[in-house]
């Protein structure tokens, strides 16, 4: 039964009792029915402790599970702001070896086109020399066949 039904069987008793004239206030009750009440009083407020009990106590543990699934979706949350801040880091660093790797590539286009160039123009200036040479012969021997030409009447 309720406490509050019994607080109010309590009540009715009290309210009902039969009043004394000339004493004010002062009226007679039955103490069986009161103490009957009283005593289902003591029966009925242990249980209804017992279940305020549970109730904080499935309350506590409620708040207790809610507490720990905050704090496992903030690790997983950090967990992954650090995995993606690592990929972000991972990134920057190909990238920057990256283009080191395409500066250093340029660089070495550049010795290896001038090189061939050089190589290019050394061997078209001994082609050149050359190429003199065999026309001063050339030059040379017209001349000789010319002038024996000449000689021959």
């Amino acid at each position: 039964m309720d406490v509050l039904v019994l607080i109010d069987r309590l009540e009715e008793l009290v309210e009902d009792a039969r009043s004394f004239p000339g004493f004010g206030n002062t009226a007679m009750v039955d103490r069986d029915a009161a103490f009957d009440v009283i005593d289902q009083m003591r029966q009925t407020i242990p249980e209804e402790l017992k279940q305020a009990r549970w109730i904080v106590k499935e309350r506590q543990a409620m708040l207790d599970e809610a507490r720990s699934e905050s704090d496992r979706i903030i690790r997983v949350a950090q967990e992954e702001a650090e995995k993606i801040t690592s990929d972000e880091e991972v990134l920057k660093r190909a990238e920057k070896r990256a283009a080191e790797i395409m500066e250093d590539s340029r660089r070495r286009e550049r010795e290896i086109r001038l090189g061939a160039e050089d190589y290019a123009d050394e061997v078209l200036a001994n082609l050149e020399d050359n190429l003199a040479k065999l026309l001063e012969a050339v030059q040379r021997g017209r001349s000789k066949l010319q002038g024996a030409q000449e000689e021959q009447p």
